[in-house]
């Protein structure tokens, strides 16, 4: 099973490279929308998030209250962008808010332990 958690792992990363990179390059570019990059990643980001709290380890999972807050940003990101994805333009706080949201969720996987 370690391999199949390896390939979702790396999934998951392109995920979040697609998000963040689709975000900053949006908000330089000085026109606030949803991108295609960021829609792709936010997706990615979810399916692969659920497929890494399936039990794949041998014994060592992840708590419970990590995953379901993961799970609860993850969905936050994903409702703000899909639902915002057809505008000419969204709010800078808006827009602001789906970045501050996918460094969180990268700082809970990484710094709660």
């Amino acid at each position: 099973m370690e391999p199949l958690r390896l390939v979702l792992l790396y999934v998951h990363l392109i995920g979040f490279a697609l998000l963040l990179g689709g975000s900053i390059a949006q908000y330089a570019s000085g026109v606030l929308r949803i991108n295609p990059a960021m829609l792709w990643g936010a997706g990615i980001q979810l399916l692969s998030g659920l497929g890494l709290a399936a039990p794949l380890r041998d014994g060592d999972e992840p708590s419970p209250a990590k995953l379901l807050t993961k799970l609860l940003i993850a969905l936050a990101i994903f409702v703000m962008v899909f639902f915002s994805r057809k505008r000419d333009a969204v709010n800078r706080g808006h827009f602001l808010g789906i970045i501050v949201l996918t460094l969180a969720n990268a700082a809970v996987a990484v710094f709660w332990r």
